[in-house]
């Protein structure tokens, strides 16, 4: 569930002072705007936007170039748009954003709450590949149950022929029911299985599948077939779609994405209820603007039961190629950038009891270029060297990033604002993560803007003791969790709750379907 994150609303607010400022001729063009005398008779060009620069006359490079909204009266030959998508304010120089300098005066009211909100949905994703990793591995048996009240398992794919239902790879296929089993020992947990993944929509194969299917109403059928079958059978109470993004071309989306996406949650919405299973449905969003503008969210908001936001990853080693922002470290989680995403979702209405705050049990990681410039800001080289479990340069789960502090000689330093820790070690490594402290922040954050519960990405990068999840799960007030012996039990699958035989008020034939959920 990886989100490649760009503060457009922070890009396009250092474009608009560029734009009005920044000098051009015909050798040397405007990166935002048209090159234009802004309506006065002179040889000084600067850049900008609308009528008096982009004008007959007034323009003499970029001059194609349009605003993305209308601040009002340039028409469709210099603004993309009339408006901004989600309620966003358009300011004066044709840009879309939620600051003062879009927005005036105007604010958008935010829900309070003094209340414990956020510890009503504890959703944690399982990566099915979890058992793959060098070290540190968790198999569903040995997850911490108690505090999680629900587990997605991540991923399903689905066949970008066929449209039905088909394991991400080889292995993952086996776990499914070890997962649902999980049940018996935890009285009202509910398991969904996650469809989709930022990988599902790289290029490849199933590069476009989820724009093809949201279009098209009869490979929607073999879907649903598909899908209903595959939860029942397997225990599955509900289905989480992770589409990584709609519209966005270069994710495999298309323009028709924005209008076929709430009428497929609709279709597939109708068919659940239709099949006599009481299964669940849930959304990822992102947090940027620039991808949640692509999400009806108004239109999608009633037909889900709750909505996955995903507020990590909002930095990485991808922004050295962001020309706003560059290769410097930034935590790849912070509640200053977190309640702007929040915004887009208040401009819109959205009841904040639907959303689930994202949580990372890991870290985004740097090499740092200069072993004396070692705080948020300063710049990097590249990723840091990669953890003994994870393998991968730029990301160390919780459990490795602990690893590290308990060796000794790390730094550790707490940005109360950001609600992150900072860790150096080895003079030039960097991570952000969140412990005890920083998940406490994050709670008190949740609480007080009223939200349902928070998503975990992932289970498994958790240690076997729960650290994390424990860490948690006091912020919230409630008792830790408690990993359960299975080693001798006998688990009965069916699309109801899992109970131990001895339990069973009737017989259940293992591996078909029993009965209705809720039942």
């Amino acid at each position: 569930m990886k989100v490649w994150f760009s503060i457009v609303v922070g890009a396009i607010l250092a474009s608009t002072a560029l734009a009005q400022t920044t000098t051009c001729s015909q050798t040397n063009p405007c990166k935002v705007g048209c090159c234009g005398n802004g309506g006065i008779s002179t040889n000084a060009f600067i850049c900008g936007t609308g009528p008096t620069f982009c004008g007959p006359g007034n323009c003499t490079t970029n001059c194609d170039y349009k605003a993305e909204c209308d601040p009002g009266g340039w028409g469709s030959t210099y603004a993309e748009a009339t408006t901004c998508p989600l309620n966003v304010c358009c300011s004066p120089f044709g840009f879309c954003g939620t600051t003062a300098e879009f927005c005036g005066g105007h604010t958008v009211p935010e829900p309070h709450c003094t209340g414990n909100s956020i510890a009503g949905r504890i959703v944690g994703y399982y990566e099915g590949w979890s058992t793959t990793k060098s070290c540190q591995t968790m198999t569903p048996d040995q997850i911490p149950l108690g505090v999680y009240t629900h587990l997605n398992f991540a991923f399903a794919s689905i066949d970008p022929n066929t449209f039905r239902i088909v394991d991400e790879d080889a292995t993952s296929g086996k776990f499914y029911t070890q997962l649902t089993a999980l049940k018996v020992k935890s009285p009202g947990l509910q398991v969904w299985i996650s469809v989709g993944g930022w990988s599902f929509n790289d290029p490849g194969p199933t590069f476009n599948t989820f724009s093809t299917l949201a279009g098209n109403v009869f490979a929607q059928a073999e879907f649903f077939a598909s899908l209903i079958s595959f939860m029942a059978t397997n225990g599955f109470d509900g289905v989480d779609l992770d589409w990584e993004y709609p519209v966005a071309p270069e994710r495999g989306g298309s323009p028709a994405d924005l209008a076929n996406y709430p009428s497929f949650l609709r279709n597939l919405r109708n068919a659940m209820n239709q099949s006599g299973y009481k299964f669940g449905l849930s959304i990822t969003l992102p947090s940027s603007y620039w991808y949640m503008r692509n999400f009806d969210i108004v239109a999608i908001d009633p037909i889900v039961d709750f909505l996955n936001i995903m507020t990590y990853d909002l930095h990485g080693t991808w922004d050295g190629t962001d020309p706003f922002i560059g290769a410097v470290a930034l935590a790849h989680t912070n509640l200053t950038e977190i309640q702007e995403s929040l915004d887009l979702l208040w401009r819109n209405n959205i009841n904040p009891s639907k959303v689930n705050l994202g949580i990372g049990f890991y870290g985004r990681s740097f090499t740092m270029s200069n072993p004396n410039c070692l705080s948020a800001g300063c710049p990097f080289s590249g990723g840091a060297n990669p953890g003994p479990c994870t393998q991968s340069s730029g990301i160390l789960s919780a459990e490795e990033i602990r690893d590290i502090v308990a060796a000794g000689g790390a730094t550790q330093t707490l940005d109360p604002v950001a609600g992150v820790e900072i860790i150096t070690w080895d003079s030039n490594q960097w991570v952000s993560y969140d412990d005890e402290t920083t998940l406490g922040l994050k709670v008190d954050f949740g609480n007080k803007f009223c939200l349902g519960g928070m998503l975990i990405w992932a289970v498994d990068l958790d240690d076997l003791n729960g650290t994390s999840i424990n860490a948690l799960a006091s912020a919230m007030g409630k008792p830790p969790s408690t990993v359960y012996d299975f080693k001798n039990f006998k688990f009965h699958y069916g699309a109801e709750r899992i109970l131990p035989p001895s339990s069973k008020k009737r017989s259940v034939i293992p591996g078909r379907f029993a009965g209705r959920i809720g039942a």
